[in-house]
């Protein structure tokens, strides 16, 4: 007998060569073969006599080989598997491609159950098959690849779906299933089936409406798990206490007062939002999402000024050392005039400014100057968090484009914690739809800023079909000749790094040679190093570089006035949300902007998608109709995340994301500790690495 422990390689069978392709499908044990789910499965319930079967339909048909034979085309380019079956009602011919092996395994006078569709076609009629099956003594009872209804898996080379079915059958059959973790009066209140008849349903369900039962089983496990670890976060932030942070509103107003702009009502409802947490004795833990270009540093440079103003360091961690740079810049004229030190630290430079004076310091003194509080707010990467950077008096923590800062790197923070930790504003520019903003980070705040500055000129967005490249092509030559600069992105193509590197590649080598030939050209892709990234970037800043090519991940909020164009290769390979970002890295400037959707695709749902983006007022609208068309990958990143594909089914059930964020509450308001649910325990522990995917 096996368990959920056994390693993969002790289920007869699997070899040297098989335990790779298990390997590279990430599944090491037989619990992680268990729960490698299918993602659809092909209905073979309806059993038909040759005689009962009709064009282009599925069935599954049983007869006896009457002859059977393989040849080549003409062309000899593909094998061709002939064989003429017999039922008591007529005879068929079937057609197999490319499986020459077939000889060896059927003979004539077997009987053969067959799955598939008949085609009818000038040259005649003909069963094509996609499962087939012998069948002993005409005995039909065993059939496991062509009757009811069989699941269909994500395969490697090496690994069909058949060698799966054949491998988890073995291990349903012969594994001591653990005791069920989730309680027992939640699967009576819900209707939930057990976890052993949902693992044998799911894999090899008897009705579809049992299918969709264990489905629903294992989503509400996943989102309630999820849902209990974010809970017990929120109460773990409870435990804490956060520095009283005063509005200082003659600070305030001198500061708004020498902005050249009004600022927007959401800004001004984020702002009052942060002042009030930063005035409770718990730590704010608040998230300020918004378009490109909505404003959000402004938010943050309030909230900044006001913990200097009571005598606190602010810590500004950004994920990029350019973006670093970029913040430290605007800090350093926004409070020129305020008598405030600002640092900045990255592995290439440490800085000061003081009243708009910039001057770089070595690195020892920098740190001296931080752990004496001689440096008000220090902007940063992740060096921020280094053991030598010490904060002795720190009461904010901003951290740009990051949804999650955990309670310890924030206590990491603090030399003398004493139970203190610092209150966190992070920022977004990709919005998360509120369900599932909620779902994920149930213990953040939520501030939203949809409105752009008033000065800002629209951005003109076009749709370019193949026909019309040419002429696109001519306007970037003419906005470059005025002086402007250009971005184009092209598209991830799939989760190999090696392929979107080719897929840059490739376009910088089409420009450079073949279009512009003439023209300033750089790319940037993941592959390369820091300070190469870095070196191109401040080229692109300094107008060295006309046209800069990246990929969909490179260098976010990043500023460049002068780029007017934003040209999107493979536009429809991206989310709706996704697209109005990068749109909104152009347009920072006094001059009009263009964005160019360019797509190959002539598919009508594809071209409405992304016109969607013509009318829509703001990119919050686009996040939520992303949720409902794309699913929530598009928002966490599945590439990135290595998160499983049966979770990320799971979070785009919205009405049982709410019940079980409700069952979760209620369970750990009675039971915090989970100690009279050691199972469901255990399962968090297990399932830590998934939410720390998700941050």
């Amino acid at each position: 007998m096996f368990d959920f422990q056994t390693p993969i390689q002790l289920i007869p069978g699997v070899g040297p060569a098989y335990l790779k392709r298990f390997y590279k499908l990430g599944i090491k044990t037989v619990g992680d073969l268990l729960f490698y789910f299918p993602f659809r499965y092909e209905d073979f319930s309806q059993i038909k006599k040759i005689s009962q079967l009709t064009p282009d339909e599925v069935a599954t048909i049983v007869g006896k080989i009457l002859q059977i034979k393989t040849f080549r085309t003409w062309h000899k380019k593909m094998f061709i598997t002939e064989a003429v079956i017999e039922d008591e009602t007529g005879t068929l011919k079937v057609i197999w491609f490319n499986q020459p092996f077939l000889m060896k395994n059927l003979k004539t006078n077997d009987w053969i159950s067959i799955a598939g569709r008949l085609s009818k076609e000038k040259n005649g009629t003909y069963f094509i098959p996609s499962h087939y099956e012998k069948i002993y003594q005409q005995d039909f009872s065993n059939r496991r690849e062509t009757a009811g209804l069989i699941p269909v898996y994500s395969e490697t080379a090496g690994l069909s779906s058949r060698a799966l079915r054949f491998f988890i059958k073995k291990c349903l059959n012969q594994t001591r299933f653990p005791i069920d973790p989730l309680p027992l009066f939640l699967r009576q209140k819900y209707h939930l089936l057990d976890l052993k008849t949902a693992l044998h349903q799911i894999h090899f369900p008897t009705s579809l409406i049992n299918a969709e039962a264990a489905k629903k089983r294992f989503h509400f496990e996943n989102l309630f798990i999820l849902e209990l670890i974010v809970t017990k976060q929120r109460l773990q932030l409870k435990q804490y206490r956060g520095f009283y942070i005063k509005s200082n509103m003659e600070a305030l107003k001198k500061f708004t007062d020498k902005l050249n702009f009004q600022l927007t009502q959401n800004q001004k409802n984020a702002i009052l939002d942060i002042l009030k947490d930063l005035q409770k004795d718990k730590p704010m833990n608040r998230l300020l999402q918004g378009d490109v270009g909505s404003g959000k540093t402004i938010v943050a440079a309030i909230a900044a000024l006001m913990t200097v103003k009571n005598n606190y360091q602010v810590a500004f961690m950004a994920p990029t050392e350019i973006l670093a740079e970029q913040h430290f810049r605007t800090f350093t004229q926004l409070f020129k005039d305020f008598d405030i030190t600002i640092g900045l630290i990255t592995s290439a430079t440490t800085q000061i400014s003081w009243n708009g004076l910039v001057s770089i310091l070595t690195k020892k003194d920098f740190l001296k100057q931080c752990a004496q509080q001689q440096i008000q707010i220090i902007i940063g990467t992740h060096a921020l968090i280094q053991k030598n950077v010490r904060f002795p008096h720190l009461g904010l923590a901003i951290i740009d484009e990051q949804h999650r800062f955990g309670v310890e790197q924030r206590k990491k923070l603090l030399e003398n914690k004493n139970n203190f930790i610092p209150h966190l504003l992070s920022m977004t520019a990709t919005p998360i739809p509120r369900t599932l903003a909620l779902t994920l980070w149930g213990d953040l705040d939520i501030s939203s800023i949809k409105e752009l500055p008033k000065n800002r000129k629209p951005i003109i967005t076009k749709i370019i079909t193949p026909p019309q490249r040419e002429k696109v092509y001519q306007f970037i030559r003419s906005q470059v000749q005025a002086g402007r600069q250009v971005f184009v992105i092209c598209p991830l193509i799939n989760n190999s790094l090696q392929l979107e590197v080719k897929s840059v590649t490739q376009e910088y080598e089409k420009l450079k040679k073949e279009v512009f030939p003439d023209l300033s050209i750089a790319m940037l892709h993941g592959k390369m190093k820091t300070e190469t990234k870095d070196s191109i970037m401040k080229k692109f800043l300094n107008q060295e570089i006309d046209i800069l090519i990246s990929t969909s991940v490179i260098e976010v909020g990043i500023d460049v006035p002068n780029a007017t164009v934003m040209m999107i290769e493979g536009a429809e390979r991206f989310g709706l949300a996704q697209l109005y970002q990068f749109r909104g890295r152009v347009g920072r400037g006094n001059h009009q902007s263009y964005c160019f959707l360019f797509t190959e695709t002539s598919n009508a749902n594809s071209h409405k998608r992304l016109e969607a983006i013509l009318k829509a007022k703001n990119s919050f609208e686009l996040a939520e109709l992303d949720l409902q068309m794309r699913g929530p990958g598009e928002f966490l990143g599945k590439r990135q995340s290595g998160l499983p594909d049966y979770f990320m089914e799971a979070l785009k059930n919205l009405n049982l994301i709410e019940i079980t964020k409700k069952e979760a509450e209620n369970l750990l308001n009675t039971d915090p500790t989970l100690n009279k649910y050691p199972l469901l325990k255990e399962k968090i522990e297990q399932q830590l690495s998934i939410l720390e995917m998700l941050h």
